[in-house]
């Protein structure tokens, strides 16, 4: 071997092992990225190998000229050239039949067909005390005041990106602390100090857990950097993405780790599981889908769920559908939610080239990957958006994202109205079904109140939706009360001795007689009743009483 030769082979191995593990490489050749790093590997080394066989290069002089040419060796064979070719090939081959142009029915029914459901039975009764009101921005700037009321920490830590999961019964958001810079992880490499949480229904309910270190967390340094320790101790020919930060039910805290392959050739990615990881420990379990704990909220990427919706949509007649019949695609935008525990990904969808207005709404597991389909034509979460603004254009308020909830069996888009700073002045109710059917109120029992009143005056009246939602007039004796006060209100709680299976939930603002009100008084209030369970009363009346 010419001396020159070793020295070359060592730096291109030097370079690529550098490469792998800065970039946190996949090994495995069956993915993308992998297989042309190892096609340009191979050539180099080739080349190294075979460059006598087919030429060297010169330095010609002529007169005070010199330039450098190839010339062909006299022992020049063809075999080195064409093997390159071949592997480039199968490399582009793989690629060009990865395409939807060949593989489009996989392309289609990667996401599982849509199972339609009825929205009013499917969907549980929203408890107004319950609402999400607390979206990632307002966690994250929660969470950062909480963490300056420790000055201390303020100057080593930075917050990482909220996680919005539901721990132990109670829907929260958790945000992790992470090192602020080199030196702060070079002299605290037991990791950054616990992590904060911040109630999604309650802003006032924000604590920090400093129980537990985040000794492995994105953007660290060397081994305890979270992708390059996952990959080379747990994964180095496995496809892994998309990780969140998660608390089993006694709070300790794990990273989530998505798993997945390609179904065809490099395309159609697929999540298969996870890897769960101890931040504070390092130790790893890889599971299934089938397989994972039952506090461990989401694995399925959001945008693994939104392309494959997207391409189901597209290619529903096939590739060459030129006037777009029947195909429809995912509005602007998507939201977590949960749903009788379980975490789902919502959207809407509408028609391809369609106007604001939707064909239905759209939930995702976001462990199962179960899709299920409530067909309901109304507006677009964009609309609806614009609506609840309108209401309150005066003060120029913002809308977040909304939420559908299922407000008696008719389906309703809940949003906060943000001033420019972030802050929740109001809360907007809107009806999907007739976006111009709105209810503002700078309380969320104000908004509901508004809302109904806005219902009632609309042209189909409490006859809009699948459900009955006519006001009933109730009228019974107390057999338990009892109250419960949040930063939203005071909200009662009254079971009637004639309706014993029937919970019927008040806000305070409803009447003030509602703070006198007795076990063993008759009462009349109206609400839309429903078969057992929990019901909103939309009026309170205690009859014991005679002066208003």
């Amino acid at each position: 071997m010419k001396h020159w030769k070793p020295k070359v082979l060592a730096l291109i191995f030097v370079i690529f092992a550098g490469y792998v593990l800065f970039n946190h490489m996949n090994l495995n050749p069956l993915y993308p990225e992998s297989a042309f790093m190892y096609c340009v590997l191979f050539t180099a080394v080739f080349l190294v190998f075979t460059l006598d066989s087919i030429g060297r290069f010169v330095v010609v002089s002529s007169g005070s000229a010199r330039s450098v040419e190839f010339v062909r060796s006299a022992h020049f064979r063809r075999w080195p050239l064409v093997t390159l070719a071949v592997l480039w090939g199968l490399f582009f081959a793989v690629s060009i039949g990865s395409s939807v142009l060949f593989q489009v029915r996989a392309y289609r029914t990667q996401m599982p067909e849509l199972t339609e459901m009825d929205f009013a039975a499917d969907f549980d009764t929203v408890n107004t005390d319950q609402l999400p009101i607390v979206d990632e921005d307002m966690a994250r700037k929660l969470a950062d005041k909480k963490l300056g009321e420790r000055p201390s920490l303020g100057s080593q830590v930075v917050l990482g990106e909220p996680t919005l999961q539901q721990v132990d019964g109670q829907l929260l958001w958790a945000v992790p602390t992470q090192h602020s810079g080199f030196f702060k992880w070079l002299t605290n490499m037991g990791g950054s100090p616990g992590y904060v949480t911040v109630s999604a229904t309650n802003p006032q309910d924000v604590a920090y857990v400093e129980d537990y270190r985040i000794k492995y967390q994105p953007g660290a340094y060397l081994w305890q950097d979270l992708f390059f320790y996952t990959r080379f101790t747990a994964a180095p020919f496995t496809g892994i993405t998309d990780y969140s930060f998660e608390l089993d039910d006694t709070g300790r805290p794990f990273w989530v780790i998505t798993t997945y392959r390609n179904l065809r050739g490099f395309a159609l990615p697929e999540a298969t599981g996870a890897i769960v990881l101890d931040c504070e420990t390092g130790e790893s379990t890889r599971y299934t889908i089938d397989e994972l704990p039952a506090w461990v909220d989401r694995v399925q990427p959001e945008n693994f769920i939104i392309t494959q919706l997207n391409n189901q949509g597209e290619y529903v007649h096939g590739y060459l559908n030129f006037s777009d019949r029947d195909k429809f695609r995912t509005s602007e935008g998507s939201a977590l939610l949960y749903n009788d525990g379980n975490c789902y990904l919502y959207t809407g969808l509408t028609s391809v080239g369609g106007d604001q207005s939707s064909i239905g709404l759209v939930m995702v597991d976001m462990v199962t990957k179960e899709p299920r389909l409530y067909r309901i034509s109304g507006a677009t979460e964009s609309a609806a958006q614009r609506s609840a603004e309108g209401a309150v254009q005066q003060y120029g308020y913002t809308a977040a994202f909304p939420l559908v909830v299922n407000l008696n069996g008719l389906p309703t888009y809940f949003m906060t109205l943000k001033d420019n700073e972030g802050l929740i002045k109001q809360y907007a109710y809107v009806s999907v079904q007739d976006y111009q059917t709105v209810g503002v109120g700078d309380t969320i029992q104000d908004a509901r109140l508004d809302y109904d009143k806005a219902l009632s005056a609309s042209p189909g009246g409490q006859d809009v939706g699948s459900t009955n939602t006519d006001l009933s007039t109730v009228t019974g004796t107390v057999a338990r009360i009892g109250s419960e006060f949040s930063t939203s209100g005071t909200t009662y709680y009254l079971v009637l001795d004639e309706h014993p299976n029937q919970l019927f939930t008040i806000q305070g603002s409803l009447s003030n007689e509602l703070a006198l009100t007795r076990e063993g008084d008759r009462v009349q209030l109206t609400a839309y009743l429903q078969d057992g369970g929990s019901q909103e009363a939309a009026s309170f009346d205690n009859l014991e009483f005679t002066q208003k």
